[in-house]
């Protein structure tokens, strides 16, 4: 399987989540956010999580417009894998590949803990190594993570089984008390919580871990 891990100005997470790629047996080549070419066969383009640009003007706006985004765009719209976390969640928002935008915390404050979260679907790459309902223990660490959409949209993404994660205990607004969700074909998460931070023993949890190898085990097969 092969992985590459974007990397912006003020990305802080992408070294963690090259560790977690490798460690469920990737290879993962760190790209350049004024690179305009992903490598080639790239099986999952992975956005980490960090304050990209210094978050100024808007957090993920001036990321979205960079040379590997229009990379990144032509991979989702081919097929390929993405994985957006914090930061990257916001980037494919405001890239589009995901719905909705991620705004301000509800309580104008960031929050930095480890949160609990109800898997909202195991029928993806993603979240098969889960069972729906299961509560799972991932951190989280935003400003920006009050996810909004409009009713119909939230109504959308229930109907179409799209919500990866929820919140037990909703620590930013989210509508629908929203953590992540799933693009149309499945192939694209975006989520706010951390998992590659949840993955070594040495880590609060290891309930990210679940995640990656999931993930692995699908590509591989593929």
């Amino acid at each position: 399987m092969k992985a590459a891990v974007l990397v912006f100005p003020g990305s802080n997470c992408d070294r963690d989540l090259k560790v977690a790629f490798e460690k469920t047996g990737a290879d993962v080549t760190m790209v350049w956010h004024k690179d305009a070419a992903l490598p080639d066969e790239v099986d999952i383009v992975g956005v980490p999580g960090g304050f990209s640009y210094g978050d100024y003007l808007r957090c993920g706006a001036i990321a979205a417009n960079s040379p590997i985004c229009a990379a990144l765009k032509a991979h989702v719209d081919r097929g390929g894998y993405a994985l957006g976390i914090c930061n990257g969640f916001q980037i494919l928002t405001e890239t589009r590949i995901l719905p909705g935008a991620l705004l301000r915390n509800a309580g104008i404050k960031y929050v930095c803990r480890d949160e609990p979260l109800i898997v909202g679907t195991a029928d993806s790459d993603f979240t098969r190594g889960y069972t729906a309902g299961q509560e799972v223990r991932i951190p989280i660490a935003h400003h920006d993570g009050n996810y909004r959409v409009d009713d119909a949209t939230r109504q959308m993404l229930v109907d179409a089984d799209r919500i990866a994660f929820t919140y037990a205990d909703n620590p930013n607004g989210s509508a629908g008390d929203i953590a992540g969700v799933l693009s149309e074909n499945r192939r694209v998460l975006g989520m706010m919580p951390h998992p590659e931070r949840a993955f070594d023993d040495c880590h609060t949890g290891t309930d990210g871990r679940a995640m990656f190898e999931a993930l692995t085990q699908a590509l591989v097969a593929a």
